[in-house]
């Protein structure tokens, strides 16, 4: 017996004999395993391998452990685990320790996050990490001319950052190369891989199965430096998916029904997993659409299965063997049969109607057969100003090809858009894609407006001159997040999100009571005509034309590079450690500022023009809190200085608390530091001064982000008791009382009345407890490598 084994190990040899060439590990013994075989991360890294046997033994030990069915996001969590024998595992319970397999940054967070790596005194980074520049290209003319005026106005911070990658050993996409999520969709997402990413649309990479996470930059320095990843186990949101889009129904509209469903909180603390029948219908550009929104859901992350359609594309960006890797480890790239979720949603494609969410929320769902009716009731402005394609959630060759078909059907009837018509290439892959394939021109036939392969108006880079600031409009766009003013930094302008096929309808009738699905339009001659449903292609018949080579790999030699960051500049500046905790409560100290309503971290902490202070703390703490609505006045920006009595703006108050050494916290309500994942949001209060954050509860990578800056992120044990807090009250914070699972308690001093305790909760682990202590995580870390 043991001898037929053998030979059959030796035939096995011989058959595998040509695989040698390409570097593949073939042993002529039955223990042999599949997952033996070194394959690389990417095409870009030569030392980087995907390591799905440490990933398939890790599994095994929790499995015994913990003797259940596990879903695919615990398969891909419980892989990478620093310690699978010891680690504490109950979902929306314990905190893991994970070794991610990945780190990306884009342009305007990887400056705080290599300014605190470059504080942490190491001479690489200990895991393959990239930087895209995506974020600091202001959309104002066209692609090339808006790219050339960025290069020249941010060429101080394209060359730190161009330096410190080599330096450090990072990668780096210049500017021009295409958006973080999109570039690494194309090059470096693989199934069942752990990637942490500094902006909170990082997982776009869950349309090829992977864990992608966003996170502040200092999450991302600890995994840079080799330490383990924190993360709460995220309890899992199923969403089963049945039947199949047709006709103007797209991968979009699942993410649009579902952020319905769950709202901009539903999903905090867990990760979304779809799964059923339906999954095997969407293209892995769409699933990586509905991952990407799950952002505005506040889920951890999404995930899908791995699957035929990843490995098609996979193949079509160039990396088949990755792809033939997953299919022999496809067992574990998916959820185990039995698996049972925390929450369970079925959503039938074959019944899914387009969606059209918003304004100033990417939860309120309307379908597109009551939009026009809703328009009407609530007054919303009904001419469409502007539409808008592309960004990171809906820039691939699929959208583009079915925005062109839309925009062709209009141009064979004579007629053209009748909004502005913007268009977005998600890459310069996929940009030079659709020129070669002819969409290019069809959009500028159209009449739209080719911008560059950046976020832009997405994330409020848009110098938009149509209407004034103040002036009630419409805009439609296929992007995912319309936050008031977030676009073009005006208040009344009412954002909706949807898919792009709607948005280049919608564009044509220059109207939000048109629905493409019923509704006609009349051509040149004055005829009525129906607008053929949209098509297109996953992938490009031809193959991806790979368009310039914008990638800058570390250099061989390190030693003699130097980081370029002058003592002079007002847009870069060298981290100074934060001061430890002195070991006292904080008394009497003063409330900045109550905030009422929606703070998210564009309120916190805007982006657009505020941008380029991305790397200089202090510059940019200028714009701390001045989005968020004072509950004291209804106004932004105008709070009373308990000091002089005076009213100012936010961060001139904090500023003048923090010269006469007085600690101050902020009052805030229902998930407070939603949306972007920015760690400015959490660094200015820290560098101004302020204590504690006070709210009746926290979107995830904001508390994260707090915690890691030495602050105090506290929720009211009871939630009602944000109304007993007046603006002027005063309040002691019992810090002495920090411990684990247990309450600390706010004395508040009430301007006229008697003082009451309030009592509140905090999700501190002890670790944690020590970054609060040592006065932020990098302190804790540079004590411990003394």
């Amino acid at each position: 017996m043991l001898a037929s084994r053998q030979l059959l190990g030796v035939a096995r040899s011989r058959a595998l004999g040509s695989t040698a060439s390409k570097g593949l590990r073939c042993m002529a013994t039955v223990t042999d395993s599949p997952l033996d075989r070194k394959v690389r991360q990417n095409n870009w890294e030569e030392g980087n391998f995907i390591n799905y046997k440490k990933m398939s033994e890790n599994l095994a030990i929790v499995r015994s452990r913990l003797n259940r069915p596990l879903t695919f996001a615990e398969k891909i969590l419980y892989s990478h685990l620093d310690d699978p024998e010891g680690q504490d595992i109950e979902r929306g319970v314990s905190y893991l320790r994970l070794r991610p397999d990945r780190v990306a940054c884009q342009d305007a967070t990887a400056q705080m996050a290599i300014l605190q790596f470059m504080s942490a005194g190491m001479p690489s980074v200990a895991n393959p990490t990239t930087v895209h520049c995506d974020h600091l290209i202001e959309a104002q003319i066209g692609g090339a001319k808006d790219l050339e005026r960025a290069v020249s106005i941010n060429k101080e911070v394209y060359d730190f950052l161009s330096s410190a990658c080599a330096k450090y050993n990072i990668g780096f996409w210049k500017p021009g190369s295409g958006i973080i999520h999109q570039i690494l969709l194309e090059n470096y997402a693989f199934p069942g891989g752990l990637l942490i990413g500094t902006d909170s649309h990082t997982p776009n990479a869950g349309g090829l199965g992977m864990c992608a996470i966003g996170v502040g930059g200092a999450d991302a320095v600890d995994v840079m430096a080799n330490l383990p990843w924190e993360l709460k186990a995220p309890k899992v949101i199923g969403v089963k998916l049945t039947g199949q889009m047709s006709g103007w129904t797209a991968p979009k509209d699942i993410i649009l029904k579902v952020a319905g469903i769950l709202t901009v909180k539903g999903g905090t603390g867990a990760i979304v997993e779809y799964h059923g029948p339906g999954v095997e219908t969407v293209s892995a550009t769409g699933m990586a659409t509905i991952c990407n929104m799950g952002a505005e859901i506040g889920a951890t992350t999404s995930v899908f299965p791995f699957n035929d359609r990843m490995y098609d594309y996979l193949a079509a960006t160039k990396r088949k063997d990755i792809g033939d890797f997953a299919r022999s480890y496809a067992k574990e790239l998916r959820e185990d049969e039995g698996a049972e979720y925390d929450q369970l949603i079925e959503i039938n494609l074959s019944e899914l109607e387009p969606h059209i969410n918003g304004p100033f929320t990417p939860d309120l769902a309307t379908p597109i057969s009551k939009f026009s009716e809703a328009v009407k009731a609530n007054g919303w402005p009904d001419e469409l100003k502007v539409g808008l394609i592309g960004s990171c959630t809906n820039s691939s060759y699929e959208d583009m090809s079915r925005s062109a078909s839309i925009a062709r059907d209009a141009l064979n009837h004579g007629v053209k858009a009748k909004s502005t018509f913007f268009v977005t290439p998600g890459s310069e892959q996929v940009r030079a894609t659709i020129e070669r394939d002819g969409q290019l021109q069809t959009f500028e036939e159209f009449g739209g407006v080719v911008l560059a392969n950046a976020c832009g108006p997405c994330i409020g880079q848009w110098d938009r001159k149509d209407v004034k600031k103040g002036e009630a409009n419409s805009i439609i766009s296929s992007y995912n997040r319309n936050f008031t003013g977030r676009n073009d930094g005006n208040p009344a302008t009412h954002s909706f999100v949807t898919s792009p096929d709607l948005v280049t309808a919608m564009t044509i009738a220059g109207t939000l009571h048109f629905n493409p699905l019923v509704d006609k339009l009349k051509d040149k001659d004055g005829n009525e005509f129906l607008l053929t449903p949209p098509t297109g292609d996953a992938l490009p018949d031809r193959g991806y034309d790979p368009g310039q080579d914008t990638y800058q790999a570390p250099p061989a030699n390190r030693d003699a590079v130097s980081v370029q960051v002058s003592p002079t500049s007002d847009r870069l500046q060298i981290l100074s450690p934060f001061q430890p905790w002195d070991g006292k409560d904080a008394l009497d100290c003063p409330i900045l500022i109550k905030a009422q309503g929606k703070t998210t971290t564009d309120h916190i902490s805007m982006a657009g023009p505020w941008l380029k202070y991305r790397g200089h703390l202090d510059n940019i703490s200028n714009n701390m809190l001045i989005g968020a609505i004072n509950a004291a006045n209804g106004e932004a920006n105008k709070v009373k200085n308990t000091t002089t009595g005076e009213f100012d703006a936010v961060p001139a108050v904090a500023r003048d608390y923090k010269k006469k050494g007085i600690k101050w916290v902020v009052i805030g309500d229902w998930n407070y530091g939603e949306g972007s994942s920015r760690e400015h949001a959490a660094l200015e209060p820290r560098h101004l001064g302020g204590l504690a954050i006070i709210t009746r509860s926290f979107a995830r990578i904001h508390e994260t982000n707090l915690k890691k800056q030495g602050m105090l992120p506290l929720t009211f044990s009871d939630p009602a008791d944000y109304d007993k807090i007046q603006p002027d009250d005063r309040v002691d914070i019992h810090c002495t009382e920090l411990e684990v699972g247990k309450p600390l308690t706010m004395v508040v001093h009430p301007k006229d009345g008697e003082p009451f305790e309030v009592k509140l909760s905090h999700t501190f682990n002890a670790p944690q407890i020590e970054w609060f202590k040592n006065g932020s995580a990098l302190n804790t870390m540079a004590k411990a490598n003394k």
